[in-house]
């Protein structure tokens, strides 16, 4: 049996690399390597042309990480310390994750991702952590992840996936879900509140995550996926 397609959103960022300096299309190879570890093959989507054409050759969709969304897709005013808005990925994946949606294909979104599921949806965010919260410890040091324990709703679909109520897991984000979109559940809280994890209720497989899996060497919920994959 052929490894399921596990296509995965993309970064458009400037980039160095060998002699270049230059805009490339890029993704931290962790996504790359957890997916095939996993037991899925996987294929990279830059935010260019029709993503969404290549659905129906997918069995299988991840929104990764990234910059903050543009306030304006769900309706509020940029705040002072939002940034590495690319509006043409925002548009981008919007589209895909709907289009994903509506053909019931399983889905994660990986702390971007979630967000970009939460907006698609209808839902908005908290454009800084720390100004709800009060402290700075989902995102404390650029470039270095935080790990601490978030608690996971006993029926979940996430609890099944990880076979656990609560992991300890790879943090860095500095936005957030606020209020939830249509028809999402949350399913994921640290110990302040913070919504970490949400679900799609009338979809087999379709989460997304604040936290970073692909940061960890549990692949349990990319397994999850790719077990949905094959099912798809």
């Amino acid at each position: 049996m052929s490894a399921p397609v596990i296509g995965i959103t993309a970064y458009v960022e400037q980039a160095r690399f060998t002699v270049w300096d230059m805009p490339a299309t890029l993704l931290p190879h962790a996504y790359v390597s957890q997916i095939v570890q996993a037991g899925g093959q996987p294929v990279v989507l830059p935010p260019a042309g029709d993503p969404s054409s290549v659905l129906p050759r997918l069995d299988a969709l991840i929104v990764a990480g990234g910059g903050d969304m543009d306030p304006t897709t769900y309706g509020a005013a940029p705040r002072p310390r939002t940034g590495h808005v690319r509006d043409f990925r925002d548009s981008a994946e919007l589209a895909l994750v709907r289009a994903a949606l509506a053909r019931d294909l399983p889905f994660l979104g990986i702390c971007r991702g979630a967000q970009v599921l939460n907006v698609a949806l209808g839902g908005t965010l908290h454009q800084h952590v720390p100004d709800v919260v009060g402290h700075d410890r989902h995102c404390p040091t650029p470039g270095r992840y935080h790990r601490f324990p978030v608690t996971v709703a006993p029926s979940s679909r996430l609890a099944k996936a990880l076979g656990a109520e609560t992991v300890t897991v790879a943090h860095y984000h500095h936005q957030a879900v606020d209020r939830l979109g249509t028809g999402l559940t949350a399913t994921s809280w640290s110990d302040d509140g913070l919504v970490e994890a949400v679900e799609v209720e009338d979809r087999p497989f379709a989460l997304g995550v604040q936290w970073h899996p692909e940061a960890d060497a549990d692949v349990s919920l990319l397994s999850a996926l790719v077990d949905a994959a094959r099912g798809h």
